[in-house]
């Protein structure tokens, strides 16, 4: 199991292509991935609320996510809520952060994670596309391989490598030109 926790914000697992594109990389041990009750109801929760599935989609896609990673789930993290001095909403997801030994927040609400909160921890917040930067860096070869098959899995609707990174580039744009590059490279 490798030793870089990371903690995933709801907000990054709500968009199907960036959550399978961070589940397959943690797959891949790259990294020990994290997450909490109360992220994957927030998840499920916004599944429903923008319109991208039903309350039964939602329901499967959060019950297959806890059957892939078992061992993702943190509990006993919520006596240390009051105390975390990030933005009052989302305090559990640093509180977890803590319980897990996690090393990064992979979020896209940067500004909810100031340093000063995160610091005393030893935890960092990074962004989606600054976070897959740092395995792609690590091994270009397998994260192109990831993003290929994650394309070669796709069939309502099919789709291309590169309408997928069309898609990731939504969230993770210099992800995707990372990728891009290294495909037409070899």
């Amino acid at each position: 199991m490798p030793s870089f926790g990371v903690i995933l914000d709801a907000c990054v697992l709500i968009p199907a292509a960036l959550r399978d594109t961070l589940l397959r990389t943690a797959a891949a041990a790259l990294y020990r991935l994290h997450w909490s009750e109360d992220i994957l109801a927030e998840v499920e929760r916004n599944l429903v609320e923008h319109k991208m599935t039903s309350a039964t989609g939602a329901k499967y896609v959060v019950g297959a996510m806890r059957e892939a990673f078992p061992e993702a789930d943190v509990d006993g993290y919520q006596c240390l809520i009051p105390a975390m001095a990030n933005h009052e909403k989302d305090r559990h997801i640093l509180a977890a952060a803590v319980v897990a030994g996690a090393q990064v927040i992979v979020t896209m609400n940067l500004k909810d994670f100031p340093d000063h909160a995160l610091a005393p921890f030893g935890i960092e917040a990074q962004s989606p596309d600054e976070f897959l930067g740092n395995p792609f860096d690590l091994d270009p070869e397998l994260m192109t391989e990831i993003v290929k098959e994650q394309a070669e899995d796709l069939a309502n609707p099919p789709m291309s490598v590169d309408e997928l990174l069309d898609g990731l580039a939504i969230q993770a744009p210099h992800f995707a030109e990372l990728v891009r590059g290294f495909r037409h490279s070899c």
